[in-house]
């Protein structure tokens, strides 16, 4: 069971019992009527051969509400193509699926990149871009879901937990993340729990106490990959091309609605997926690529807040996140021992010196070029550079669905 703490800048909505699905469903069957409520899964095909994805989609088999699903996929031939469509066909809703690089979508990226607007980079970022630019071609759904696919304990209460904030027109909110606690017989999320809490205390140590930093540190799991938006939110923000998605997302909801119309949803017990490794000595891979471009991401929006960062703060707050990521190993050891959970301090050290390089290697990219982005445009911008795009992309994704 869950706590029912209010951090104060934003809403914590709590799982304090298992007796509300059937309440949420129905009433978000009713909303769905007046807001049509869509749901985009980003997707490898290589998820398709995993026992999670089958378990997704027999729980969203028994989802009432949901006016569409767009499955947005890459990394696949044309016959995996048509394995995928064969697939998800056991699906009841409404439902079609984005190949990003497909023939079709891929001249439309080429068109985008002909006029400087987006350079595509297989991954998750572009598929979450591509298929919110796909449900907002179509002006019919009003709020869209957005999870992983490879939550090996997923049930369809962690969806309606996370649509529901959004969904529910007595609600105030546009944005709602999602959080969870990651434990099996030991404690997992080490780029939550050793990278981003302990290196954002880091910072508002060293550059204060800024909007953006108090905003971020109050999220329970900066880096889940589970949120809820509404459509209207969606067209004005930038996605971020790499593994900064989620800092970066949370950055640019910040920058364009308040703090009283975002919130945070406990949606489920305890979560699973698969884990990363740690990949301590190569920067190209694992976790440690992972945290390179997520301190980059958060690097690049805090320049962005008008804080100057130089060699010499870079070099401060390196030594500032060891002390408090130390402290962290300490802290999670005595939650494990009374937990009776297993705990590896070496392992959780080895992960904190990983990340310090990763906060090393990210600050020198940074430094060298202070102007780079990962963000793809948004699609207001899109869609007033290159008339035509959007149907375009309607037609395109229509064809490869062609039987």
């Amino acid at each position: 069971m869950s706590d029912f703490y209010q951090h104060g800048l934003i809403c914590t909505l709590h799982h304090l019992n298992n007796h509300a699905l059937e309440k949420m469903e129905s009433e978000m069957e009713q909303s769905n009527k007046r807001r049509p409520i869509g749901l985009l899964l980003p997707s490898l095909f290589s998820e398709l051969e995993r026992p999670a994805m089958q378990t997704i989609v027999e729980e969203l088999k028994k989802v009432p509400y949901l006016s569409q699903i767009v499955i947005s996929m890459n990394r696949m031939s044309g016959s995996q193509f048509d394995e995928a469509r064969r697939f998800f066909d056991q699906l009841p809703q409404q439902h079609i699926i984005i190949w990003n690089d497909g023939p079709r979508i891929e001249k439309l990226y080429r068109w985008l990149k002909q006029r400087d607007l987006a350079a595509y980079i297989p991954g998750k970022g572009y598929n979450v871009w591509m298929g919110l630019g796909y449900l907002l071609a179509q002006r019919n759904i009003d709020v869209v879901a957005v999870h992983d696919c490879d939550i090996i304990n997923y049930n369809r209460e962690l969806l309606a937990r996370l649509l529901y904030p959004v969904a529910d027109p007595s609600q105030p909110y546009e944005f709602c993340k999602g959080f969870y606690s990651r434990v099996t017989d030991r404690l997992h999320g080490r780029a939550t729990r050793l990278l981003m809490q302990p290196l954002l205390y880091a910072m508002i140590r060293v550059c204060g106490h800024l909007p953006l930093l108090d905003y971020l540190s109050n999220f329970r799991y900066v880096l889940s990959g589970e949120m809820a938006i509404t459509t209207e939110l969606a067209r004005a923000i930038r996605i971020p091309g790499n593994w900064g998605l989620e800092v970066a997302l949370l950055a640019e909801i910040h920058r364009n609605t308040t703090t009283r119309r975002v919130c945070q949803s406990d949606i489920t017990l305890n979560y699973e997926h698969k884990h990363q490794p740690l990949s301590p000595r190569d920067a190209r891979e694992g976790l440690h690529r992972m945290a390179v471009d997520i301190c980059k991401s958060l690097f690049r929006t805090i320049s962005s807040e008008g804080v100057h960062l130089s060699p010499t703060l870079f070099a401060t707050l390196r030594t500032t996140y060891v002390r408090h990521a130390q402290d962290l190993v300490d802290r999670f050891s005595h939650d494990a021992e009374i937990n009776n959970l297993k705990f590896d301090r070496n392992e959780e050290l080895t992960a904190v010196e990983t990340f310090v390089k990763a906060i090393h290697e990210a600050g020198e990219a940074f430094l060298k070029d202070p102007l780079s982005t990962s963000f793809i445009v948004n699609w207001n911008r899109v869609n007033s550079a290159l008339e035509g795009f959007s149907q375009e992309l309607m037609e395109a994704v229509r064809l490869d669905n062609q039987p």
